[in-house]
């Protein structure tokens, strides 16, 4: 496995940015306001949008079930310089029932409240599609727009130092061991281990800096392979190897029993499963059982706590 993808260089860290704005377009899904009640920002929000074109509306007369006021986030690359894209994801802040088929009006975005802003965000937003009508709906009020957001400004750069560090994204002093051992061998250079997150790597002087970094990051090292399993809490995506086994046990969670090596259950919201099933069969059997997202998720946490999983479990 490749430097660059066990580590990160320090200082490289990326940025992220937030803002708010409105999605308008809306289908009478938007927040569920009528000037005096409700949720006001978003009445106040379009009212002021309006000032700035010189147009004047009371904000008793403004209906917006066609708008709704969104939390704007991203994280960039520090080296991302002005007019680069990239990906933003939207969020209501109010009671919209869907953001489908909005449009995410032109958004500042700042790396702090209160801010210079660095970059805007604008586009068509695009809402996760589920196969369940059951889960759709708990999707609708978050979505993405695909390199809406654009930097308006270059980030200072970053100075190349005499010595820089590389940061494991998993500190283990096991891999941050070996790390060192194939830049010493591979490129015969200087390295050492400061602690299970840290490489400290002396660069050459003058331009051949930048150019060793840059075959650091392709020193391929032996790195050892370790068990997880993904689980997404808002569309029910499960990743994980296919031969990854789950050992006998029992989980009842948010009105789903399912057993493993056991007999099987009357419930019908009860599924069993044999000896040696690994997560696919787990999968299939919440799949049977039409599981939601949220459900599926506190199956496999409850699965990992019981130790019936041998891996990491991530729930994001």
């Amino acid at each position: 496995m490749p430097v660059r993808d066990l580590t990160t260089i320090e200082g490289a860290r990326p940025v992220r940015l937030v803002g708010y704005g409105l999605v308008t377009g809306l289908s009478g899904t938007g927040d569920r306001v009528t000037g005096g009640a409700g949720a006001r920002h978003t009445v106040q929000s379009v009212v002021n949008l309006l000032r700035n074109f010189d147009v004047q509306v009371p904000a008793e007369l403004i209906r917006t079930r066609n708008v709704a006021a969104v939390l704007v986030t991203a994280e960039v690359s520090p080296y991302l310089r002005a007019g680069g894209r990239f990906d933003i994801q939207v969020s209501s802040v109010g009671d919209a029932q869907s953001l489908r088929g909005g449009v995410l009006w032109m958004t500042p975005l700042v790396a702090e409240a209160g801010g210079q802003a660095l970059a805007v965000a604008q586009g068509s937003v695009l809402v996760s599609e589920s196969g369940s009508l059951r889960n759709a709906s708990r999707q609708a009020n978050s979505a993405r727009v695909s390199d809406g957001g654009v930097m308006e400004t270059s980030f200072p750069p970053i100075e190349q130092a005499r010595e820089t560090r590389l940061l494991l994204r998993d500190p283990d002093i096991g891999t941050a061991q070996r790390i060192v051992e194939a830049i010493k061998t591979q490129l015969r250079g200087d390295a050492k281990v400061e602690d299970p997150g840290s490489v400290l790597v002396e660069l050459p002087r003058g331009d051949d800096g930048p150019a060793f970094l840059a075959r650091i990051q392709d020193v391929r090292v032996p790195a050892t392979a370790v068990s997880r399993l993904l689980v997404d809490a808002r569309d029910g995506t499960i990743a994980a190897g296919a031969d990854l086994v789950v050992l006998d046990g029992v989980v009842s969670a948010d009105g789903i029993t399912l057993t493993i090596g056991g007999a099987a259950q009357a419930d019908s919201d009860a599924e069993a499963l044999p000896t040696g099933a690994r997560v696919r069969d787990v999968m299939e059997a919440l799949r049977i059982l039409r599981a939601s997202p949220q459900q599926t998720s506190a199956v496999f946490l409850a699965l990992r706590d019981a130790g019936a999983i041998r891996a990491e479990v991530i729930v994001r």
